[in-house]
């Protein structure tokens, strides 16, 4: 799949996010400025408390900024009403979640067709889609198993599939190997490589498994609601102690 790399298709200019607790204020982010690439694997990196998640929530139009500006695709996320925001969130970016989030009653193709049923695709499109989706990630003789009959590395294989099911711009993948032994992890990190590689798809992934980093074009380090620094693959410098 071809990749326009010049293309921009998250960008993030003067962001801060202020939560209001009682008489208290938290300044969670504090004028962030980023920009990522079509196709880029970028990680998110920081210790607890220093702004990861929220900045991941901002990129995947998961909350609003309290000021700045959020563009997915060029688009001020700002500036969407609830419907067209729902619609953004389905057709533009697939997420994948450290606890799976997978519907327990639901079979895996089922957990994988989902998103598009929502966004109005026929019954036989779907079916054959979803497939075709559980067969990339090596799960298609699976097909007809509910989550409590599969291991850790398998629903997270499923909720990749369910990720694609649209054909997002964006994968947003929160801690995806948080909740997976070594090996497993190891597993699913290049699964998303491949795929990034593959289909043309940008991964960002907010993570402190420093596993991630081999296969990252880009990791963006936060600390105190700012980036402190961001780096290429090939120039990563890491201190002992530093995503903790």
């Amino acid at each position: 799949m071809y990749r326009d790399e010049t293309h921009n298709v998250v960008r993030l200019s003067e962001v801060t996010k202020v939560f209001r607790m009682g008489t208290n204020k938290v300044e969670a982010l504090k004028g962030v400025d980023l920009t990522i690439k079509t196709g880029e694997y970028l990680s998110i990196m920081g210790p607890s408390g220093s702004g990861k998640s929220t900045l991941f929530n901002m990129i995947g139009a998961l909350d609003k900024p309290t000021s700045g500006r959020v563009f997915i695709d060029e688009v001020d996320v700002a500036q969407l009403d609830a419907y067209e925001l729902a619609w953004l969130r389905c057709r533009k970016i697939g997420y994948i979640f450290q606890t799976f989030n997978l519907i327990q009653v639901m079979t895996a193709i089922e957990n994988v067709t989902l998103p598009m049923v929502f966004a109005g695709m026929n019954r036989d499109e779907y079916t054959e889609k979803g497939m075709d989706l559980l067969k990339i990630v090596g799960l298609a003789e699976r097909y007809h198993h509910k989550p409590s009959e599969l291991s850790g590395g398998q629903q997270q294989r499923v909720a990749i599939a369910r990720s694609l099911a649209n054909d997002p711009a964006i994968v947003l993948a929160d801690e995806p190997t948080g909740n997976l032994d070594l090996t497993t992890g190891e597993e699913i990190i290049f699964l998303l490589k491949q795929l990034s590689k593959e289909r043309g798809v940008t991964i960002i992934s907010a993570t402190h498994d420093v596993k991630m980093l081999n296969v990252s074009d880009r990791v963006v380090w936060i600390r105190d609601g700012r980036i402190d620094r961001i780096e290429d693959r090939d120039k990563l410098k890491i201190s002992i102690g530093e995503v903790a």
